[in-house]
């Protein structure tokens, strides 16, 4: 059990890091399952390689309560902050777009779940980010109020991507943001937010499906979920604060190039693991 409780922090580390940065948490996650194997079903790790997302989501509420809880306190009374309303009501126009493709979830991760497509998405949006920096513009969005209901949809018409195994559902957020004239901290702090509706009900589906499958959980896969889950929520913490702070002075094109070098690598494992 002791083995499998290192793993697990092992992958909340991962996720934790990649949920957020534009790197592809998918990628990554391949060539650590290619280092470590755990002892559970594939069911479990089926529904553990998204139910630990809820550490990561954790970390957003937590950093950004002030921005995202519609409530406060004025003169003792209890008082409403339209701001908070509006930005909710466009994450919400930016969550559509997912919903209606979201029954495919299933069916592309059994067949797109592979080292071809994740290294062909790793290297395909590794050079969109360098080539969209490249043309960057004057951004005419630096805050988030200042974002249309328009431009919200069409961030999440571009999270849609984010189904195909690879692409990383923060760059393709973040592609798309900087494509319509979002600064890059504001359209990577909508991300931010786009992430908890997303990613929690991608969590709960799993865990439904999960349970009406009839499979249960051993001790020690109940002991993997929780650890993996609070490893990701304290090193997301780390990882989008890094990310603000990041994008206050430099671009993506570091992203961009890590990609396609990553990209790179999982060609190579899949050329080894052929071979092998």
């Amino acid at each position: 059990m002791f083995l499998e409780i290192l793993k697990a922090i092992l992958m909340g580390v991962v996720e934790g890091i990649t949920e957020w940065l534009p790197i592809s948490s998918t990628g990554h996650m391949i060539l650590v399952e290619q280092i470590i194997q755990f002892n559970a079903s594939e069911e479990f790790l089926s529904m553990f390689r998204v139910v630990i997302q809820l550490g990561a989501i954790m970390a957003v509420v937590v950093l950004f309560w002030h921005k995202l809880w519609p409530f406060g306190l004025q003169h003792g009374r209890v008082v409403s902050k339209p701001q908070v309303w509006q930005l909710w009501f466009k994450v919400v126009a930016a969550t559509l777009p997912v919903l209606v493709i979201s029954p495919l979830d299933d069916w592309m991760e059994a067949r797109f779940y592979n080292y071809i497509t994740v290294a062909a998405m790793l290297i395909l949006y590794g050079v969109l980010f360098i080539l969209v920096e490249n043309r960057r513009t004057t951004p005419h969005v630096t805050r988030l109020e200042q974002i249309t209901y328009r431009e919200a949809f069409l961030v999440g018409v571009w999270q849609m991507l984010a189904i195909i195994p690879g692409t990383s559902r923060s760059g393709a957020t973040i592609v798309g943001g900087l494509l319509l004239g979002l600064s890059r901290a504001c359209v990577a702090e909508f991300t931010f937010f786009l992430a908890i509706p997303v990613m929690a009900g991608a969590s709960l589906l799993k865990v439904v499906k999960f349970v009406l499958s009839g499979a249960a959980m051993t001790g020690t896969e109940v002991a993997v979920l929780v650890v993996g889950c609070v490893v990701a929520f304290v090193v997301s913490l780390a990882a989008i604060r890094f990310l603000m702070d990041y994008v206050k002075r430099h671009n993506f094109k570091f992203f961009g190039l890590y990609r396609i070098v990553l990209g790179a690598i999982v060609l190579a494992v899949a050329a080894i693991t052929a071979i092998a």
